[in-house]
């Protein structure tokens, strides 16, 4: 029997894969994905949403996917890990991404090709083509250079291709060498981390979107707040340490999570780390 069975759970509750239905609403991933949304449905080009390490970002972008119907027109390209070698190699992966055919033997060519497919979809026949870029610090200078150049397709009245960048803050220098890409964002957001108030909401929200009974709790109020101490809001780290919580509930046989054990999780962490920094 899994752990999370265990505790009166039908599903694995802080697991910190990207999924939409864990996907926890904060005050600042909903003003992100709603602004996000807005900028998508005007077709204003790009937007830009920027965090630290686990504050969200992959997960936001996955719930822009869920929330946004298909149906009406919006037509969702995804690039996971933005590491290509040559400025065609970036080209040609767009080509194929948006299902163009036969870009052709050179950046140029593609491009074109690109413009015009763009054209099509978006003038000819009514579709909006977003493009989202995950992990958007890895792009290179000429691949941001690349992108710029295909924010400039655009009719009197929208651009045909909606651009979302999901990046660190590291990014934010290498765009400030681009001349007027900075220029080119119509929506830039910095996504912050929970509150202890959001963390305690979060750990419940995830407690009960995988089956746990109402009214019933499984971390104590110090031990909440010790949790947002240790991991200053950011939601990957209270996932991480919340699974490691709730299997030591299983370990003791106990059912109830408070501060000591948190406590001893935290000092186990701090023994690790002098480990393998002394190895």
């Amino acid at each position: 029997m899994s752990y999370y069975q265990a505790l009166g759970l039908a599903r694995e509750p802080f697991s910190t894969s990207p999924d939409p239905a864990f996907f926890f609403r904060s005050s600042s991933h909903m003003q992100a994905l709603a602004r996000l949304e807005i900028a998508i449905r005007l077709r204003r080009g790009l937007s830009l949403i920027l965090g630290d390490v686990g504050t969200g970002k992959t997960t936001l972008a996955r719930t822009l996917l869920a929330n946004v119907p298909q149906e009406d027109g919006f037509v969702f390209h995804m690039i996971l890990d933005p590491l290509f070698e040559s400025e065609y190699q970036f080209l040609t992966h767009l080509s194929r991404l948006f299902g163009v055919q036969a870009p052709g033997k050179s950046t140029l060519d593609c491009r074109e090709a690109i413009e015009h497919h763009l054209f099509q979809g978006g003038v000819m026949e009514g579709r909006t083509t977003v493009l989202i870029v995950d992990e958007g610090q890895k792009l290179s200078l000429d691949m941001l250079e690349n992108l710029r150049m295909l924010l400039n397709y655009e009719t009197n009245e929208f651009k045909l291709l909606q651009l979302v960048i999901f990046a660190q803050m590291e990014l934010l220098a290498r765009i400030g060498r681009i001349r007027n890409f900075m220029d080119r964002v119509a929506m830039r957001y910095l996504i912050n981390p929970l509150s202890e108030q959001e963390t305690a909401e979060m750990i419940q929200f995830r407690l009960h979107s995988a089956g746990l009974a109402e009214g019933r709790a499984l971390f104590t109020p110090e031990a909440i707040r010790a949790i947002h101490h240790a991991t200053q809001g950011y939601p990957r780290r209270i996932a991480l340490l919340c699974h490691n919580a709730l299997e030591s509930l299983v370990m003791h046989d106990t059912s109830l999570v408070d501060e000591g054990l948190i406590d001893a999780l935290l000092q186990d962490e701090v023994r690790w780390a002098r480990e393998a920094a002394a190895s």
